[in-house]
């Protein structure tokens, strides 16, 4: 699917931002592209591409091709995505986060401690390497959702589900707030929720922080009676604490990852008889 055959169009409700765009090729495919990130200088782009979404995860696991892939703006274009290898053995990773020479990343991979993991690898000779599991409390004691790490890697932003809440599976569905956590003395803090300002009744989750660490984005489920998940975004007040969160983009709109520029990228999946077909990478770039 594509614009063009789309039930539920992007809805923009800032001026500050142009209209939503689908992403150029040679990133926007008939895949599914999803779990974006680019760096603040806009030149570097992460995110997760598989050929089908309708095809099961273990299938996915083994197919070669599904995983996290990059591209280089070169001459005001995007080069040609290539595949990151991110482990020794069979491995699906994704949900990409670079803070400098570190990369934090999610995994599901042979030695994990849960089902899904946090990993950071390593920045060597422009090879991501020493890839390694990011410990106990981010992923056994926390059982943190999609997260993002701000530069210094001292605090970590990320959906998580309270007191051992069921989780349902499907991020539109669950109670997933998000929390805060700092590294103290090489450990994880208890996780602090955002507070009622970000976190609502619904589903807020894959939080993103500006490079400037004034504006919190995150994926939430619409407050405007849209369909589906939008994305938000909260702006820090002179004490230190998170506004009101405005909804920015609605109709399947989500993962939301911003250049030093201001420009909006996130992901819009195609939704047709309640499924979705396949995911494209969304742009609104500042006025």
């Amino acid at each position: 699917m594509g614009p063009e055959t789309d039930d539920f169009v992007p809805v923009l409700h800032s001026d500050l931002w142009e209209k939503p765009v689908t992403m150029a090729g040679p990133v926007t495919t008939a895949g599914a592209e999803d779990s974006p990130f680019i760096t603040p200088d806009g030149n570097t782009f992460y995110f997760f591409f598989t050929p089908d979404v309708r095809v099961p995860v273990e299938k996915q696991l083994i197919d070669g091709v599904t995983g996290v892939y990059w591209t280089k703006r070169a001459g005001g274009v995007w080069t040609e995505p290539e595949k990151l290898v991110l482990n020794d053995d069979v491995s699906m990773d994704g949900c990409v986060c670079v803070q400098g020479d570190t990369m934090w990343f999610a995994s599901v991979r042979a030695g994990n401690i849960g089902q899904i993991d946090v990993y950071t690898a390593q920045s060597r000779d422009g090879k991501w390497t020493e890839w390694k599991n990011a410990g106990e409390q981010l992923n056994r004691q926390y059982d943190i959702g999609e997260f993002h790490v701000v530069p210094d890697g001292n605090t970590i932003y990320f959906g998580w589900i309270k007191n051992g809440t069921t989780d349902s599976g499907n991020i539109w569905e669950n109670n997933r707030d998000i929390y805060r956590s700092d590294k103290i003395n090489g450990l994880w803090s208890e996780p602090v929720s955002l507070g009622p300002n970000v976190n609502s009744a619904g589903m807020e989750d894959q939080p993103f922080v500006s490079a400037n660490g004034k504006e919190l984005w995150f994926t939430g489920q619409s407050r405007l009676g849209y369909t589906g998940p939008a994305v938000f975004r909260s702006v820090k007040t002179p004490d230190g604490e998170w506004g009101p969160a405005e909804e920015i983009v609605s109709n399947f709109a989500g993962e939301p990852t911003l250049d030093a520029a201001g420009n909006i990228y996130f992901v819009h999946h195609y939704i047709k008889d309640g499924k979705i077909i396949e995911a494209d990478i969304y742009v609104a770039y500042k006025k």
